[in-house]
């Protein structure tokens, strides 16, 4: 299987981050201040559990384009895992964990690479549909009772004569 190239194996990460609604996402290019990996994507999830989740998108997205994790840190309830892609390390938080260790603040020498060119333009919201003019209700025609047709008299019956 074919490696993906590291950029695209960066927007990979975040495409899966994203869809699992991972928050905060950020990308630093650290190619030029580190020998261990060329970027590091960091985002938080709000609980245990969905830090859980991001992480089973993110395993399940690099294995499925033929990258091999290096490793793997995730001490059960620390609010902190490390995904190591060589190229490309992840970091996952809980909101008070990522506050805590300030990690970005480390690399601050860094370029942070743009969501918008990592992520594909969210879709725009469906048009609101005009709402129909209400029809208007055609007003029955109050029916005029039809003019009743002058009954036909009828002749008046001849009288049979007696014999």
């Amino acid at each position: 299987m074919k490696s993906r190239s590291v950029p695209e194996l960066v927007r990979l990460c975040c495409r899966a981050l994203a869809d699992k609604k991972a928050e905060d996402i950020r990308v630093l290019d650290v190619s030029a201040e580190s020998s261990l990996t060329d970027y590091l994507v960091f985002a938080s999830g709000g609980s245990q559990p969905h830090l859980r989740a991001l992480r089973a998108a993110l395993d399940e997205a690099i294995k499925g384009s033929g990258t091999r994790l290096v490793g793997v840190d995730a001490t059960e309830e620390s609010g902190w895992t490390v995904l190591d892609a060589f190229d490309v390390m992840v970091h996952l938080f809980t909101p008070a964990q990522r506050e805590h260790f300030g990690l970005e603040n480390l690399w601050k020498d860094a370029a942070e690479v743009p969501m918008a060119e990592l992520l594909p333009a969210p879709p725009p919201p469906p048009a609101l549909a005009k709402p129909k003019a209400p029809r208007k209700a055609k007003a029955k025609a109050k029916a005029k009772p039809k003019a009743k047709a002058p009954a036909k008299r009828k002749a008046p019956a001849k009288k049979k004569k007696r014999a």
